[in-house]
């Protein structure tokens, strides 16, 4: 059986910044409120008539990441693009990004796991190129949330949360033997769905739906988050998603040189770091610039972070991701 390793990254964001105090114009906030229950100081929006898409965010960062690994579009043999914002409802993003980078006729997966997106997206790769069927996968996580938010203060405690860009991961056939992906560990508990949830429009409660009832709160067009109770069950799975992870391998948390977590919430990745006794130096955020960025999140941190030279061969690097269904999962990768 084969492993696999990351052999490219790659990431983008818009280039119009919205601070927490341009928000405090649209809606009741400020910024020591976002900061104190978030950490986000700002983030990225698409701006209107910029020409960015879900899908053309995750081209830009698929560029880079196909560069940097030494390839072209035409030596990815397989997608999976992990968002919960595709450009249409159907078809998915895959198929935008296989026509858009001149690809051939590569099979293209969508993975709907929102927040866990790009956990799952590495995983169901990562057995792809484990049995041989493939030896270059190109794995994206993309979001555009911006234009689907509502920026009353009715909406502010999700819509101060949320921002766009894409990262993206070449994942190659582990030639060399050395490191690579160790394992992956993904779970769902359904019953929680409703607490971070965009119940509508949908097959079940379709356009017309809402038109009548024309509900003044609680819209089911914006999405609605719990979340304290998001908060609580959050900080339990990563820690014991992270833990199983180790186990699997005969690791302790001594032995992780760089944890990326989704970047969900900073006071999450912080109570994780504490719960783990881990250093400043090996736990990396970038939400106080980005804000959560869902599916992208762990990406676009990956991408930083082996930027900045934080993350080196032989480095133990753990990703980590908890939200909406609820999903969660983790990714042990020896660099």
């Amino acid at each position: 059986m084969y492993t696999s390793r990351i052999s490219g990254l790659g990431s983008y964001v818009p280039e119009n910044i919205v601070t927490n105090d341009d928000l405090s114009k649209l809606m009741d906030t400020n910024d020591e409120w976002i900061q104190e229950r978030t950490g986000i100081k700002e983030r990225r929006h698409i701006k209107k008539g910029d020409g960015n898409t879900t899908s053309v965010m995750a081209v830009k960062a698929s560029e880079i990441a196909l560069e940097r690994a030494g390839l072209t579009p035409k030596d990815i043999e397989m997608i999976v693009f992990a968002t919960l914002s595709p450009d249409m409802y159907f078809p998915g993003g895959g198929v935008e990004v296989q026509e858009m980078m001149g690809m051939d006729t590569v099979p293209a997966l969508d993975v709907r796991n929102q927040c866990s997106g790009f956990v799952y997206a590495i995983s169901v790769a990562d057995q792809f190129i484990k049995t041989g069927m493939y030896k270059n996968i190109l794995v994206i996580g993309s979001e555009h949330h911006s234009g689907g938010l509502d920026y009353t203060t009715r909406g502010r405690n999700v819509s101060v949360i949320f921002g766009d860009g894409a990262g993206a991961a070449v994942l190659t056939r582990n030639e060399t033997g050395r490191g690579g992906i160790l394992s992956t560990h993904l779970h769902s508990e359904g019953k929680h769905k409703d607490e971070l949830a965009l119940p509508g429009p949908s097959t079940s409660y379709w356009v017309p739906e809402i038109i009548e009832k024309n509900p003044q709160e609680n819209i089911p067009y914006y999405p609605y988050m719990n979340g304290q109770f998001v908060f609580k069950h959050a900080i339990v799975r990563f820690s014991e998603v992270i833990k199983e992870g180790l186990q699997a391998n005969n690791l302790t948390t001594s032995d992780i040189d760089m944890l990326i977590p989704h970047q969900a919430n900073l006071r999450i990745s912080q109570f994780i770091q504490r719960k783990l006794k881990l250093g400043d130096e090996n736990v990396y955020n970038n939400i106080q610039r980005y804000g959560n960025t869902t599916a992208a999140s762990i990406p676009i941190a990956l991408t930083e972070a082996w930027e900045e030279g934080k993350i080196k061969e032989g480095d133990l690097v753990v990703l980590a991701a908890f939200g909406s269904g609820f999903t969660w999962g983790s990714a042990m990768i020896r660099w």
